[in-house]
């Protein structure tokens, strides 16, 4: 068992900046089950949170430990805990549906309307051990790298995203190549797209999005993609996937679509946006759908699967791995706008 405190990486109060503390170990209570923190990842939701922005000003009530990428082993099952066992490598889905409100009795636990996500409302997994919901508990096959293991959450966003409609022999084009529109690309060029463009001003993410399996990665800044992408699409791409919440990025994808094509939309914008309900989607018959998180646990089987069949490959977004205790070296590159995934570890950054 462990001993009674553990490291952990706290927002301690409503300001930039995070602390390391030493907190009381958490126990595993009926239903639940402890987890040793082998590998956590930064999400940009982390970085709003470090930075403190006007969103986690909104939505986070520190004291905090935040975090919600990560992998790990079971450590300890609470009372009525089974199936499970200590030692298990596993991941976990981290939000919490309530069980009761009409999505999750409909089967739409992924917008439940009582929706807890642990590292926003709850404690996270920036720390050496976190308490889940054994009904959360998503155990791992032992092949699966550890590197991968840690970014399912956002892996599973990406799958959700790509997966919500028909994508085998379609064009794809992917707006935004944060760190979840980089693995759409990968997971589009796994299950057969016959074409993906991305879009991105920054260009160390265009490079990134051609290694990662994009055909042509186009900068919106320098040029209009909407005629280039019709041009060679014939009229239109079949599928849009928009990752960035950019109010440009969001209508120049819409009108990138082919009449008819499918619209996933994941990206979060900052305020309302202003659309041409009629131009871009009515009169062109676009499917537009808003894509939150990821089915549970439609999505986590089907990733699996795609991780299994070793078509997936995701290690261009790994940037360095570090210990918990250098978390600011972390935060400070991602604020510099790498979009690689750095892979934060409480235990020591393994040999």
């Amino acid at each position: 068992m462990p001993d009674s405190t553990m490291k952990a990486l706290c927002k301690p109060a409503a300001r930039p900046g995070a602390s390391l503390v030493q907190v009381p170990v958490p126990e595993a209570g009926p239903g639940e089950v402890l987890i040793r923190v082998r590998a956590a990842s930064i999400c940009g939701t982390d970085l709003h949170i470090y930075n403190w922005d006007a969103w986690s000003a909104a939505h986070i009530r520190p004291p905090l430990i935040f975090g919600h990428e990560f992998c790990g082993t079971i450590e300890a099952l609470g009372p009525g805990v089974s199936g499970l066992q200590p030692g298990q490598l596993v991941s976990a889905e981290m939000h919490i549906s309530c069980g009761r409100c009409r999505p999750c009795r409909l089967g739409q636990s992924h917008v439940c309307q009582n929706l807890e996500i642990l590292g926003i409302h709850r404690d996270g997994c920036f720390a050496e051990f976190l308490r889940v919901p054994a009904a959360n508990v998503w155990p791992l096959d032992a092949q699966i790298p550890l590197r991968y293991a840690a970014v399912l959450d956002p892996l599973g966003n990406a799958v959700h995203t790509v997966l919500a409609g028909e994508v085998a022999g379609c064009s794809v084009v992917v707006t935004g190549c944060g760190p979840i529109g980089l693995m759409a690309i990968a997971v589009a060029r796994a299950v057969g797209a016959s074409l993906i463009v991305a879009t991105e001003p920054n260009p160390y993410r265009r490079a990134l999005a051609e290694t990662m399996g994009a055909d042509l990665a186009l900068d919106p800044a320098a040029e209009d993609p909407v005629p280039r992408v019709r041009q060679i699409t014939d009229g239109g791409a079949d599928v849009l996937l928009e990752m960035s919440g950019h109010p440009l990025a969001i209508q120049q994808g819409l009108a990138m679509l082919r009449p008819g094509g499918r619209a996933s939309l994941l990206g979060i914008p900052r305020e309302p946006i202003p659309l041409d309900l009629y131009g871009l989607l009515i009169a062109r018959g676009i499917t537009l759908q808003g894509i939150f998180g990821r089915r549970m646990y439609q999505t986590w089987v089907e990733m699996t699967a795609l991780l299994r069949s070793g078509r997936l490959n995701l290690d261009p977004l790994f940037g360095e791995s570090v210990p918990l205790e250098e978390f600011e070296h972390a935060f400070n590159l991602l604020n510099q706008g790498r979009a690689q995934k750095i892979l934060l570890f409480p235990g020591g950054v393994p040999a």
